[in-house]
């Protein structure tokens, strides 16, 4: 059942004229990787509305305050790195992910930042979706900034966790888990679900 762009703009109204643009890719992803029937397309689209806020960002935003870093990432900022690094993103984002998901050369963490519509974060995920959508994501990771790229990465990110498998079961709060490590703007998530479900009834 491919979603329409009058369907996509009941769910995410903020999403305006990229709601046009992102149909014909968000369709052709989920039928991709089997994201079909109702519970998981449901899933899917209020999964990557959250993480892209309703289509209106494909790169991460990492302007936080000290207080935002330390909840987010208490083992990597301290209070007093916390202060000395806040609302820069580019250095937030070298000691939120330096050293860790194949991120060995300085500057990787900035590089490799999520993007796409769940966001795709470290050298090791870049490579891996690259290999799988034909695209060099470690020479061009901004090419996740695309539409299309943007939605096949998502579906791709989908299918690589079993989150179908989930989708079937009802299991939204393990989706949300997958994704987010956590629970983090589950309220919102939820009801973009409870919206999805009901437009696609």
């Amino acid at each position: 059942m491919p979603i329409t762009v009058q369907q996509l703009l009941q769910i995410f109204p903020s999403a305006g004229q990229d709601a046009g643009v992102f149909v014909p890719v968000l369709n052709a992803a989920m039928n991709r990787y089997q994201i079909v029937g109702l519970k998981r397309v449901a899933a899917f689209i209020a999964q990557v509305g959250h993480e892209s806020g309703q289509l209106t960002r494909l790169v991460e935003n990492l302007n936080y305050s000290a207080d935002v870093l330390r909840k987010t990432w208490p083992s990597r900022f301290d209070v007093e790195l916390a202060k000395a690094v806040a609302r820069k993103p580019e250095q937030i984002a070298n000691i939120a992910y330096g050293n860790r998901m194949g991120n060995t050369v300085p500057g990787d963490g900035w590089r490799y930042r999520g993007r796409g519509l769940i966001q795709v974060t470290g050298k090791n995920n870049y490579r891996a979706c690259g290999e799988v959508l034909g695209l060099d994501l470690i020479a061009q990771p901004e090419l996740l900034e695309k539409p299309q790229h943007a939605s096949m990465s998502a579906a791709w990110f989908w299918a690589t966790n079993g989150l179908n498998t989930l989708a079937d079961a009802g299991k939204f709060d393990a989706i949300t888990q997958r994704i987010n490590g956590g629970q983090t703007g589950a309220a919102d998530r939820q009801a973009l679900y409870a919206r999805t479900l009901k437009v696609l009834a």
